[in-house]
């Protein structure tokens, strides 16, 4: 774990709300301040993870010191293409090579990853999905969060 990284987490889509830019920001920004979090890990595949990378992003213009870094769950060896072209949203990126193999579990082994080198992680969680029979790697990420215990940040 690294006391100073933050990962993010949410279902898929999300109705994105000034309310949630305001509240995002104000979090991240209080991590950067506050607890000296300088890494911020990123997925892909959600609207959550965009809104949370543009959001970092304006940060960075008045924090620079801090990074993003995304966490692939596919493409173990990549091209400089497509590395140039990560490279232009993201600070770092790379591929755990635990995720080799995993086929449909890589998307949960990489949250995994992601929680495993983080102290915090903001979870946008809707409950009512979870309840109404929707699959949820949220719900897995949020439930291994807790079990490593990891200061979780819930915005709903």
């Amino acid at each position: 774990m690294h006391d100073n990284a933050c990962c993010f987490f949410c279902h898929r889509t999300i109705n994105e709300t000034d309310e949630l830019r305001t509240k995002i920001t104000e979090v991240v920004e209080r991590l950067i301040k506050d607890e000296n979090v300088d890494t911020f890990l990123f997925g892909s595949k959600s609207q959550f993870a965009s809104l949370c990378l543009k959001l970092v992003t304006k940060l960075k213009e008045k924090y620079p010191h801090i990074k993003r870094i995304y966490v692939r769950a596919e493409f173990p060896i990549i091209n400089e293409s497509y590395t140039a072209y990560l490279l232009k949203s993201y600070d770092e990126t790379y591929y755990p090579k635990k995720l080799h193999g995993t086929g449909r579990a890589a998307y949960v082994e990489r949250n995994y990853e992601k929680i495993n080198k983080s102290k915090y992680c903001i979870i946008y969680y809707n409950e009512q999905n979870v309840l109404a029979g929707f699959k949820s790697g949220t719900k897995i990420a949020l439930d291994y969060a807790i079990k490593k215990g990891r200061n979780i940040i819930l915005l709903d």
